[in-house]
């Protein structure tokens, strides 16, 4: 059985506001490990068990989102391989960056994010003609917070992990607002 595009829209919304919980709640709890200077394996901790926690609770209270989270995905499916390279390219190419530029590690995450979401969102829209607005407003923001990120970083932040953890942030924002967006879309 299909879900209804309502149904999706809000299992979607449900999704982006997990992703925006557990990257606010593991930004902060990092930094204080950073502060305290804690063992590294314990970022591993932190960052796995906030997502693992949230989307736990997230899929035993909401069973029923799982098909539609699928369902919306398997549209890409559908795609020629040179639109699903050119998707995967965006995602996948700011994340690879990483390896070879560390020290910008964060707006290149929301690079990967923002192009990610946007490309998703043009490609479902013309070939699968589905319009999924919260996927563009996480893009967009994304996208938006990258020269917001620069300025503070440059600015007025002088300590880098201030910079590091409110590009973080941004991100949870990103998704937050897509995911509310999502929940309170009426179509």
């Amino acid at each position: 059985m299909q879900s209804l595009p309502i149904e999706v829209r809000r299992a979607f919304g449900i999704l982006f506001i997990g992703v925006a919980i557990s990257v606010g709640f593991a930004s902060i709890l990092s930094e204080i490990v950073f502060e305290h200077k804690d063992p590294i394996y314990y970022y591993v901790i932190i960052w796995v068990g906030s997502f693992v926690i949230t989307f736990g609770v997230i899929f035993s209270k909401w069973k029923n989102i799982i098909p539609s989270i699928q369902g919306r995905m398997k549209n890409s499916v559908k795609w020629s391989s040179p639109v699903k390279v050119i998707n995967g390219l965006c995602w996948a190419a700011p994340f690879a960056a990483i390896g070879a530029f560390p020290s910008i590690y964060q707006y290149l995450i929301l690079l990967g994010i923002g192009l990610g979401n946007t490309s998703t969102y043009l490609f479902m829209k013309k070939f699968s003609s589905l319009s999924n607005k919260e996927q563009i407003i996480v893009g967009i923001i994304s996208l938006l917070a990258i020269p917001i990120a620069v300025f503070l970083d440059t600015s007025f932040v002088s300590n880098q992990t201030i910079a590091v953890i409110l590009s973080r942030l941004m991100i949870a924002i990103a998704y937050g607002t897509g995911g509310v967006f999502a929940l309170l879309s009426k179509k």
